[in-house]
């Protein structure tokens, strides 16, 4: 009588232990591969400084995924109802895909496989990047408030310190917030939170559109499309200088309040449930909205230097902003597109609210 319970509780400790066992190799493999990606060295091997704590973007890489695997076990040990986790159910695909490829790709994948292959890979590639961009933001918040608390305004003046620190400390903060959400929103995924993965962009162009705004890949686009934006535009004019940044400041704002407005169902190419709160009850992409309208107000003074020196090199410099603007517009159209597919919940959402980018326009 009592061989059956105990059977059973090994054979669910067993399915407790392979989950964390297969979600540990993934972060081990996706951390390894960002470690030794040419593109990310220099920030890998960067000396940070908070203060008088130092570390390398290494070491920190390295105790936020051993946090992070602490975690996971704590939860996989801990919560009520298992199931197979998307880790393991990749693993269990790539096993298969290596021993008989052939067949595989033939046969295809059920949806929840596919799901599950597709989801981890999303999180392998943009989890070690929003938690190592979100350490930059976050040394660069400090640095700069720092510069600010300890500083003498009335001896560098309202305006020098705006430029020093004022401006860097405040962008810095916004996209800490950011960035934040989204890292939480890949590394953290439940039933009970109400955030679970239902669906991911099968598609080609879709992760394309994404993943050409993001490093390694954006380094292509610039190649391409150029990169006529300044991070902190400078206007000859004090009241312009100032005014032009505080609005770029406050787009950006806006900007990551939509993330906060996401949640936990913050994501990249991902379907969690449709989110019509904040920003989002006015129009669908307001992200995307505020981050090019802060874009073109950074791109001023160096579309104005481009056509001080020729019409060609103007025309060049607009097209340049106009083609990252593009590619965000292409964002959001495959973004509704997978939406769409998959359930109706989008539609009703866009019934709701009607306009993609201007209220009351389109």
């Amino acid at each position: 009588m009592n061989a059956t319970p105990t059977a059973a509780t090994r054979q669910a400790l067993a399915e407790r232990v392979a989950n964390l066992a297969a979600s540990t190799a993934i972060v081990t493999l996706a951390c390894l591969a960002y470690r030794y990606a040419p593109y990310h060295s220099g920030q890998v091997n960067e000396l940070y400084l908070v203060g008088s704590f130092t570390f390398t973007g290494v070491q920190f890489l390295a105790v936020g995924a051993s946090m992070y695997i602490a975690l996971l076990a704590i939860y996989y040990l801990t919560v009520r109802e298992h199931r197979e986790s998307k880790s393991l159910r990749f693993l269990r695909v790539a096993h298969a895909f290596l021993r008989s490829p052939g067949r595989t790709w033939r046969d295809g994948l059920p949806p929840a496989d596919r799901v599950a292959v597709l989801t981890t890979v999303l999180k392998g590639f943009f989890g070690p990047l929003m938690a190592m961009s979100l350490m930059g933001f976050c040394v660069g918040a400090i640095r700069h408030g720092a510069a600010i608390y300890g500083g003498d305004a009335s001896s560098d003046g309202l305006r020098l310190l705006f430029d020093r620190h004022g401006f860097w400390f405040l962008i810095q903060a916004i996209l800490f917030v950011d960035v934040f959400v989204f890292t939480v929103g890949y590394l953290v995924e439940s039933p009970a939170l109400r955030n679970e993965i239902r669906s991911v962009d099968p598609t080609l162009l879709g992760w394309t559109a994404a993943l050409l705004c993001y490093p390694p890949f954006n380094g292509f686009t610039s190649w391409l499309l150029g990169n006529q934006v300044s991070d902190f535009p400078r206007f000859d004019d004090p009241t312009a200088h100032v005014a032009l940044n505080v609005l770029l400041l406050t787009l950006m704002a806006v900007y990551a309040w939509a993330s906060v407005a996401l949640g936990l169902k913050a994501s990249n190419l991902t379907h969690r449930g449709i989110i019509a709160r904040g920003p989002y009850a006015v129009i669908r992409h307001p992200a995307y909205v505020c981050k090019n309208m802060a874009w073109w107000i950074g791109s001023i003074p160096l579309v104005s230097e481009a056509f001080a020196q020729s019409l060609f090199f103007g025309v060049q410099a607009v097209a340049s902003v106009v083609g990252w603007t593009m590619l965000y517009v292409l964002r959001a159209l495959t973004e509704e597109d997978h939406l769409r597919r998959v359930d109706g919940e989008y539609a009703a959402y866009a019934a709701q609210v009607r306009y993609r980018f201007i209220p009351g326009v389109y």
